[in-house]
């Protein structure tokens, strides 16, 4: 446990971020799956509707440092290559 001052509060603010961005993965996570499975099922009208939202979450992430910016743009660019595949059928 730490005794010192500055400690204390380095923990403090480790704490709030470790939960932030534990909140940012999780929902990036579940935007994604919904997103993939959407596609999957060849639901071309449900998916157009999840990109956007997805694509916003995941720069919020990449933008707030929950997930690393190579990470996001490799999510986003398989995201995108699966729905163009989906939309030019």
């Amino acid at each position: 446990m730490a005794t010192h001052k500055s400690a204390i509060k380095q923990n403090r603010q480790d704490t709030k971020r470790r939960l932030a961005n534990r909140r940012h993965k999780t929902r990036v996570r579940t935007a994604v799956r919904a997103t993939r499975a959407a596609i999957a099922a060849g639901d071309a009208e449900k998916a157009a509707g999840l990109m956007g939202p997805t694509i916003s979450l995941l720069d919020r992430a990449s933008k707030t440092s929950a997930l690393h910016d190579n990470t996001v743009g490799r999510t986003k660019s398989r995201l995108q290559r699966a729905y163009n595949k989906l939309a030019s059928k």
